[in-house]
């Protein structure tokens, strides 16, 4: 890690730089008692736990490797002491185009009346022919690592693992957790795309699944069929706020889960917007404490490729009073205009904010857009009174904010996907 002073940014309002570290990109930042967990996108880096008490001087004091070259364990979320990893296929999206080299070469065969070669096997899977021998590889290698690591970290500088939990397909991605329960986004055998898998942590040692919940079509063993194509509908996470769940699902939209009876999680309604709007779901949480009177849940969609003409991916302010019947109350978007990054390269809408959101102020990350921050106070007119745009790191083109958490100091950690950490001040 290189510790650099406080980089001057390329735009920024009402927030004070403390500290950037030249880490390796990330998926999530979680801050804990004066800890900032960090979960690297890509092998061999893992996991890195920072000591951010004092924010101007962060400072590493662990790290954890993947369990294989072939996984990344790029989300990671803490309670009390315990924390989660997940254990995921790295270049997932890469290797799935490997499980259709055969029905490809088949249905090329029968087109062209003779075997395909290398390069139009090659066209036909959306890859480089180079890329072939590695996907060749990776269908006869497989895949039997994806799930989660529990650890302890009643000392955070000396990390101890407790168990590895084994799910199914290419593993786990983003999840939530108390200290109770693990609520697992997973692929499992004999479904299509993430499903939710509870865990009891009773006995950290030797977590117990309790529980499932999936959307109908996803159960293809029990015979339910898809109305979609392959993953397009799937449980991208679920975060628990009392007895119910709120579910992003991606192309399927928002999902409400009673979970009252832990055994027998039940869906309460959903709230799908696509089509007509292009970007999957990303996030969905129920604030704890109303705002102006009203119960509001928060929503944001994760920009993939952008297609002119069509919104960026964008914040939702919902109204939850009841719900089994979410209903939007407004929306707050970023203009191109407000990064200089926006056409830079990679993406530019929005990707995340700080779950566990507390009051009136959303921090939210937006990829070249860097951090928002957004004051509910009046849920109709959502209104930006911060944000901060960090230099891209060397080598890169943009900033690609990716995750953000807040500590009860307003210490706000933004991590990069490609490289970078700032930790800011907030001064609105």
């Amino acid at each position: 890690m290189t510790l650099h002073n406080p980089a001057t940014p390329l735009a920024s309002a009402n927030i004070r730089p403390l500290a950037r570290l030249d880490l390796p990109g990330g998926g999530e930042v979680t801050i804990k008692d004066g800890y900032a967990f960090i979960g690297h996108m890509s092998p061999p880096d893992g996991t890195t736990i920072l000591d951010i008490r004092d924010p101007s001087s962060p400072r590493i004091v662990a790290r954890l490797a993947p369990p294989d070259p072939f996984s990344h364990t790029h989300k990671v979320k803490v309670a009390g002491d315990l924390m989660i990893t997940n254990v995921e296929r790295h270049r997932r999206h890469f290797y799935r185009k490997g499980e259709r080299l055969e029905a490809a070469a088949t249905e090329l065969t029968a087109r062209l009346g003779h075997a395909p070669s290398e390069v139009e096997l090659a066209a036909a899977l959306g890859v480089a022919p180079s890329d072939l021998p590695e996907l060749r590889a990776g269908l006869a290698r497989g895949y039997e690592a994806g799930g989660f690591r529990v650890w302890d970290i009643a000392d955070p500088a000396n990390p101890r693992e407790l168990a590895y939990v084994k799910t199914g397909g290419i593993g786990v991605h983003r999840f939530d957790m108390d200290e109770r329960y693990a609520y697992i986004s997973t692929e499992m055998t004999g479904y299509i795309g993430n499903i939710l898998v509870i865990y009891d942590l009773a006995d950290p040692t030797r977590p117990r699944e309790v529980s499932r919940w999936h959307m109908p079509g996803q159960h293809v063993a029990a015979g339910e069929t898809p109305s979609w194509s392959g993953q397009r509908h799937r449980l991208h996470h679920a975060l628990r706020v009392g007895d119910i769940m709120w579910a992003s699902c991606w192309y399927a939209g928002a999902f409400t889960i009673d979970v009252a009876d832990i055994t027998r999680p039940r869906t309460l309604g959903s709230y799908n917007y696509h089509p007509p709007f292009p970007e999957p779901t990303h996030t969905l949480f129920r604030l704890a404490a109303p705002i102006a009177g009203r119960d509001i849940a928060l929503m944001i969609d994760e920009e993939h490729d952008h297609t002119p003409g069509q919104p960026h991916a964008f914040l939702w302010v919902m109204d939850a009073s009841d719900p089994a019947a979410l209903r939007s109350i407004s929306t707050f978007h970023v203009a191109e205009s407000a990064s200089p990054y926006a056409r830079a390269g990679g993406r530019f809408g929005a990707h995340q904010f700080q779950e566990r959101q507390v009051g009136s102020l959303v921090f939210a990350s937006w990829f070249s857009g860097g951090l928002r921050v957004i004051d509910l106070a009046n849920p109709e007119e959502p209104r930006e009174v911060g944000h901060f745009i960090p230099a891209p790191a060397a080598g890169h083109t943009a900033p690609q904010s990716n995750d953000v958490d807040v500590d009860p100091r307003g210490i706000v950690a933004v991590l990069d996907r490609d490289r970078g950490l700032d930790l800011l001040a907030f001064e609105g």
